[in-house]
């Protein structure tokens, strides 16, 4: 593998953590802040209030599944020892 190639696969791979990153604070932000406001009308899930299971419990849920998507599927392996796999 030469070393653009590595370099374009991180960047790549940046990206992809980075959106997915960007995805999970929006989808908590979004659950925790904007769902309920008044304590006193608040619906419950599993004992947890609705806005604290919905951005805490199953947004890490999600975005756990999410990552080991992209790792599984668009993740490559890269050698970081300098030795290439075609030198073996």
């Amino acid at each position: 593998m030469k070393h653009t190639d590595t370099g374009r696969i991180l960047r790549r791979e940046t990206a992809i953590t980075l959106l997915l990153y960007l995805l999970f604070f929006a989808w908590w932000y979004i659950t925790a802040y904007c769902t309920e406001s008044d304590p006193s009308k608040y619906r419950y899930i599993f004992g947890f209030p609705r806005w604290f299971f919905l951005s805490c419990i199953a947004g890490y849920v999600g975005i756990s599944a999410l990552l080991w998507l992209c790792v599984k599927f668009f993740f490559t392996d890269v050698p970081f020892d300098g030795e290439d796999e075609s030198d073996e």
